[in-house]
C-alpha cells in the first residue's frame, strides 16, 4: 500500500475526481482519497510516477508520502492556516470599508468625505476598486475555480468564482451604464443604477467563504490532535551508555543492543528490556490505563511511556520505525487516510454535485427572467444557488468522524487498522473468542492442594517442586512458580524421566516419586473410589488434577487451571446486553471448555477444534451475520483472517496481530466492549454528518433558487447563502469533534470501575511474606494489582469491583497471615 499527499483539492468533487483518475490507471487495484487529510492510498504494483502523472493530468498535485520533497511541502502546508488567517483579516478590513460606503452611507446615512457625497459615479468606482482588492486577496478561488472549470471538472472554487465573478461583472456593467447617465445629465437614472451594484455581494461572498475555510482549517487541526499527540510522545534524545559513560544521544542514533538510562520523570526513548533497577511506569499514553505498571529486571518497556518513580537501565530491543509507538502512529495514520464503505454514498453524489449545481443556477436564472423579466433579481437567485451549495460538507462528513473516532480509540489502547474495520466493528452480530490467552490468562496457576493421610501441604509442594522442576510442561511450570512464590526449598533429584502425555518420574532419597494424571498413577498406587470422586469434582470444575505418589503411597493432589481474566465475565455480560451472540472456539477438551463457558456466560462452545478448523467455524458463524473473531495466538491467525473483523489481543503473537483488523493493546476483553461502543458512536456520528450535509443542500438550494418565494415569501440574499455555506462544513467538523466527549466518557466509566484501598495484615515479617500475601490476594476475582508492605503491615489492593474482607480472609485462612481486627 502506497500513500500520497494530494495538493489543490478544495471539496468532495475534487477528491472524487482524483480517485476516479487514479482508479483508471492500469494496475491500481484500489484507490482511496481523503479530503480531510489530503491523502491518497492505493493498492497495486504501479510506478509512483505514473500515479503522480494521473493526478496532475486531473489538475492536482501529488507527492509520494515520506519523501524529502513531501516533508518540505508539509512544512509549508503548516503555514497555510496562518496565511488563510492573514487573508481573512485583510478581507474583513477592506469589506468593512466597502460596507461603510455602500450600505452605511446609502441606507444609514453615515458621514463620508464631501467629494463622495451625492457623487454616485465616484462611489461606484470606489466600490469597484475595493472589490478588486478583495478579489486579488482571494485570487486562489478564481485561479483554481476557473482552471478546473475550463478543464470541464468544476469544483467548489468554481462555484465561488462564478458567483462572485458574475456579481462583479454585472456591477461593472451597471457602473458603465451609470457613467453614461451622468454624461447625459440624468442624475435620477444614475442614482437608480446604485441599486444595481453587487460589488458588496461579490466581496461578501469571498470574505464569508474565507471565514468558513479558516474555521474549517482550525477544526480540522483539532481532528488530528490525537495523531499529533502520539507524535509528540516520540522522544527526541536518549541517555545512552558509551564505554560506561552516560551520553545524551539523538534518538536517531540509538541502535538495537544499546544500553540506555531512564530516571524518575524521564521518558522511555525506545522499546527495550530492563537489565538493572526497578520502577513504576505510566503507560497511559499507549494503553489508556491510568495505573502505573511496576517494572523489574527482565520486564519490557515501551518507548514514549513515562517513568514515574525509580531508576531503570535497559537494553534497546526495537528502535526507529520498529518501536511500538511508531507502529501505533503508522496504524492510526493509515486508518485515518483510508475510506469507510459508508463514504461511497457521498462519493457518488460528490462526483456530479458541482455540474448539477451550475445547471440548477442556469435554469434558475432563465426561469426568473421569463417570470418577471428582472435581470438583477434573476441574477441574485442564480448567484444564491451557486454560493449556498456545499460539496465540502459531503466530502468531510465521513473522514472527520473516522479521524476523530480513530484518535479517540488509539487513546484508549484500541487500534483500528482501517476505516472499514472501524465502521464494521459496530455492525457485528456475532463475536467468537479464543479461550486460552483471550478469555483466560493463558498461564496455568496452582488453584488447590489436597493432601492424603498424615501428609501436609508443605510436604506435598516440596516433593512436587523437586520433581516438576526438571519438566518444561506448562502445568509443571505452574507448580514451580507457585513453589518459588512460597519460598519452598528445592530438593535435588537423583534420576528424572518424562512420560509424554502421562507425567514424570524421579528419585529422591532412594525413593521413587511419580507425578501425573489418573491414567498414569492408578496402576502405581491405590486410588480409592472417594479419591476418584474428588478428582472428578475438580475435573468438572475445569481444573487439571495432578496426582503425586512416593513409593506407591498416594500423598496428594495439586490442581492447576488456566484462570479466567478478571474482566472477562463483565465484558461478555456487556456484549450480550448489546444483543450480540457470543461463541468460544478452543482446542481444549469439551469438559474444560464447557466449564469455562458456563462461568463466563458464552452462548455456544466449539471444543477440540484444530487450528486449521477454526477458519471453517468462523465461516459457518458468518452465515448468521457479521462476525468478529478475538484471539491472541499463531493458531488464531486463520480465524482472524476469515472473520469479517479480526481482533488481536496486544500481548499475543506478531502473526495474530498482523492478521487482525483491530489490535487491543491492553489485552483485556473490556476493550472489546469499548471498541464496539466507539465504533457505534462513530457510525452514528457519520450518519448525523451525512444527514446534515444532504438536508442542508436539499433545503438550501431550492430556498436560494426562490422556490418558496411565491408560497411563503421566502427569498435568500446571496450574502446569507455564502454565510450558510461557510458554516456548513464547520458544523460537520464540530459535530465529529463531539466524539472526543465519548472517549472521555468511556475513560471515566473505566476509571470508576477501578478501586484502590488498603487492608491491614498481621504476620508479614519480610519481603518473602509480602510476595506470599500478594500471591494469595491476587487470586481473588476482580483484583488487578496488589502491593504489600510488611513494615507498615498493610496491603494496597486495586480491583475492578469492590471486594470485602471476608474474601481476603478466606484466601489467607491456611497461612500465618491474618486481617487486622478480625
Amino acid at each position: 500500500m502506497k500513500q500520497f499527499i494530494i495538493s489543490g483539492m478544495s471539496c468532495a468533487a475534487c477528491s472524487a475526481r482524483v480517485e476516479k483518475a487514479v482508479s483508471n490507471v492500469v494496475g491500481v487495484e484500489k484507490c482511496s482519497v481523503n479530503l480531510l487529510t489530503n491523502t491518497m492510498q492505493i493498492e497495486g504494483e504501479v510506478d509512483p510516477k505514473i500515479i503522480i502523472a494521473a493526478v496532475e493530468k486531473a489538475g492536482y498535485g501529488a507527492k509520494l508520502k515520506g519523501t524529502q520533497e513531501e516533508k518540505k511541502d508539509s512544512k509549508l502546508e503548516n503555514n497555510d492556516t496562518k496565511k488563510l488567517l492573514k487573508r481573512l483579516i485583510l478581507s474583513i478590513i477592506f469589506l468593512l470599508i466597502l460596507m461603510y460606503f455602500s450600505m452605511g452611507y446609502m441606507m444609514l446615512k453615515f458621514p463620508i468625505p464631501k467629494f463622495f457625497d451625492q457623487n454616485h459615479l465616484a462611489l461606484g468606482i470606489l466600490e469597484m476598486l475595493i472589490t478588486i482588492i478583495i478579489m486579488i486577496i482571494n485570487h486562489q478561488f478564481f485561479t483554481n475555480g476557473f482552471k478546473n472549470l475550463f478543464r470541464l471538472s468544476p469544483n467548489m472554487d468554481s462555484l465561488i468564482a462564478i458567483g462572485s465573478g458574475v456579481s462583479f461583472a454585472y456591477s461593472l456593467y451597471a457602473l458603465f451604464a451609470m457613467s453614461e447617465a451622468v454624461r447625459v445629465g440624468n442624475n435620477h437614472l444614475a442614482m437608480e443604477y446604485m441599486d444595481k451594484f453587487y460589488f458588496e455581494t461579490a466581496s461578501m461572498i469571498l470574505t464569508l467563504i474565507t471565514v468558513g475555510k479558516t474555521l474549517e482549517a482550525y477544526s480540522k487541526g483539532k481532528t488530528t490532535n490525537a495523531l499529533k499527540g502520539l507524535m509528540d510522545l516520540t522522544p527526541k534524545t536518549a541517555i545512552v551508555l558509551r564505554n560506561g559513560i552516560e551520553v545524551t544521544e539523538d534518538i536517531q542514533n540509538v541502535k538495537v543492543g544499546d544500553c540506555f538510562i531512564v530516571r524518575a520523570g524521564g521518558i522511555i526513548p525506545v522499546d527495550g528490556e530492563v537489565t538493572d533497577g526497578s520502577g513504576a511506569i505510566d503507560e497511559s499514553s499507549i494503553t489508556g490505563e491510568s495505573i502505573p505498571v511496576d517494572k523489574f529486571i527482565g520486564s519490557n518497556v515501551t518507548g514514549g511511556t513515562i517513568l514515574k518513580s525509580g531508576y531503570l537501565c535497559c537494553v534497546a530491543r526495537k528502535v526507529g520505525e520498529d518501536t511500538t509507538l511508531a507502529q501505533i502512529i503508522k496504524m492510526v495514520d493509515d486508518a485515518s487516510a483510508s475510506k469507510a464503505p459508508i463514504a461511497k454514498i457521498a462519493d457518488k453524489v460528490s462526483g456530479i454535485f458541482v455540474p448539477t449545481v451550475i445547471g440548477i443556477a442556469i435554469i434558475t436564472f432563465i426561469v426568473w427572467i421569463l417570470i418577471n423579466h428582472n435581470f438583477g433579481h434573476a441574477l441574485e437567485r442564480a448567484v444564491s444557488v451557486l454560493v449556498i451549495s456545499c460539496p465540502c460538507a459531503l466530502g468531510l462528513a465521513t473522514p472527520v468522524a473516522i479521524m476523530v473516532g480513530n484518535g479517540v480509540s488509539a487513546k484508549n489502547g484500541i487500534l483500528f487498522k482501517t476505516a472499514e474495520s472501524l465502521e464494521l466493528t459496530g455492525k457485528s452480530k456475532i463475536i467468537a473468542f479464543d479461550k486460552t490467552g483471550t478469555i483466560t490468562t493463558g498461564k496455568p496457576v496452582v488453584t488447590d492442594l489436597v493432601v492424603m493421610n498424615s501428609h501436609t501441604n508443605d510436604e506435598l509442594i516440596k516433593i512436587a517442586y523437586a520433581v516438576e522442576n526438571r519438566s518444561e510442561h506448562p502445568l509443571s511450570r505452574a507448580i514451580v512458580n507457585y513453589a518459588i512464590e512460597q519460598s519452598v526449598e528445592l530438593i535435588e533429584v537423583d534420576e528424572f524421566y518424562t512420560l509424554p502425555g502421562l507425567g514424570v518420574k524421579a528419585k529422591i532419597d532412594n525413593k521413587f516419586v511419580y507425578a501425573g494424571n489418573l491414567k498414569y498413577i492408578e496402576p502405581i498406587a491405590k486410588i480409592s473410589d472417594n479419591d476418584k470422586k474428588i478428582i472428578n469434582q475438580y475435573s468438572n470444575m475445569g481444573k487439571t488434577p495432578l496426582l503425586f505418589v512416593i513409593d506407591k503411597e498416594f500423598i496428594g493432589i495439586i490442581c492447576v487451571a488456566d484462570e479466567i481474566k478478571s474482566d472477562s465475565i463483565e465484558a461478555i455480560r456487556e456484549i450480550k446486553n448489546m444483543k450480540i451472540k457470543i461463541a468460544m472456539i478452543t482446542g481444549d477438551n469439551e469438559l474444560t471448555a464447557q466449564t469455562i463457558a458456563k462461568q463466563v456466560g458464552v452462548d455456544e462452545v466449539y471444543a477440540n477444534i484444530l487450528p486449521s478448523e477454526k477458519g471453517e467455524v468462523i465461516n459457518n458463524l458468518k452465515k448468521n451475520g457479521p462476525t468478529i473473531m478475538v484471539g491472541d495466538g499463531i493458531n488464531d491467525a486463520p480465524a482472524l483472517t476469515s472473520a469479517d473483523i479480526g481482533m488481536a489481543i496486544g500481548a499475543g503473537s506478531d502473526i495474530a496481530i498482523d492478521a487482525a483488523d483491530v489490535v487491543l493493546v491492553n489485552s483485556k476483553l473490556s476493550d472489546v466492549v469499548m471498541a464496539l461502543k466507539l465504533s457505534k458512536s462513530t457510525i452514528l456520528n457519520i450518519y448525523e454528518n451525512l444527514f446534515w450535509a444532504f438536508i442542508y443542500n436539499i433545503l438550501g438550494i431550492p430556498l436560494a433558487a426562490g422556490v418558496y418565494s411565491n408560497l411563503m415569501g421566502w427569498e435568500l440574499n446571496p450574502m446569507f447563502g455564502a454565510a450558510a455555506m461557510s458554516l456548513s462544513s464547520f458544523c460537520v467538523v464540530c459535530n465529529a469533534l463531539r466524539l472526543n466527549l465519548k472517549g472521555n466518557h468511556h475513560r471515566k466509566e473505566k476509571s470508576k470501575k477501578v478501586t484502590t484501598y488498603e487492608i491491614g495484615i498481621d504476620g508479614m515479617m519480610c519481603e518473602h511474606c509480602e510476595k506470599k500475601v500478594e500471591s494469595l490476594i491476587s487470586s481473588i476475582d476482580g483484583v488487578i494489582k496488589v502491593k504489600a508492605n510488611h513494615k507498615k503491615a498493610i496491603v494496597r489492593v486495586t480491583t475492578i469491583h469492590p471486594i470485602n474482607n471476608s474474601e481476603v480472609a478466606i484466601k489467607l485462612q491456611d497461612s500465618e497471615y491474618k486481617i487486622k481486627n478480625g
